[in-house]
């Protein structure tokens, strides 16, 4: 168990199999169809995922724009607040426009369908989803993503982008704190 910190920090997805998986929802991507696509990374937990996978997209044959929103429903807990806020919005005009919303995970579902709620209301033609990690028993919203690369347990993940408090980023995988 690798420790962080001084925190030890149990691995639940390693780096290798997250690529394998990338790789994997790239080709998924891919075989939808999707036209003059808008890739918009949902900051700031995506980052990592959101680059690992838009690299995918590029190996799969795609050739996305990529656009950024920072939306926010936690702010620093670990609880979601239960409102979302735009604290950066897109710069891109989405009208007719193929959207894929990249996030990294979809628990409680306010987030994902606020921004597919926005880039609809904006004129996107259509608007997938993909995520890394999909906790469907913390769902409040209905809503699902269409590209998931792992079914997550009830568990609060850091790590390939995802903190805590801002913390753990920076790991290859994804994992949990065991200790306090």
């Amino acid at each position: 168990m690798p420790k962080v910190r001084g925190r030890s920090i149990r691995v639940l997805y390693d780096a290798e199999t997250i690529a394998s998986r990338n790789i994997e929802i790239a080709r998924d991507v891919a075989a939808v169809g999707y036209d003059n696509l808008l890739v918009i990374s949902i900051l700031k937990g995506s980052f990592v995922f959101a680059a690992d996978l838009i690299r995918s997209l590029h190996e799969a044959g795609l050739s996305p724009e990529v656009e950024f929103i920072t939306l926010s429903s936690y702010r620093t807990g670990t609880v979601s607040a239960g409102e979302v806020t735009v604290l950066r919005d897109i710069d891109s005009d989405v009208v007719g426009r193929d959207i894929l919303l990249i996030d990294d995970i979809l628990e409680s579902g306010r987030t994902i369908a606020y921004a597919k709620r926005k880039m609809l209301e904006r004129g996107a033609r259509r608007v997938g989803v993909a995520v890394l990690l999909d906790k469907p028993g913390k769902r409040v919203v209905p809503i699902e993503a269409d590209h998931v690369g792992f079914t997550c347990p009830d568990l609060f993940v850091v790590g390939y982008g995802m903190d805590v408090a801002h913390a753990f980023r920076e790991l290859p995988f994804v994992g949990v704190v065991e200790d306090g």
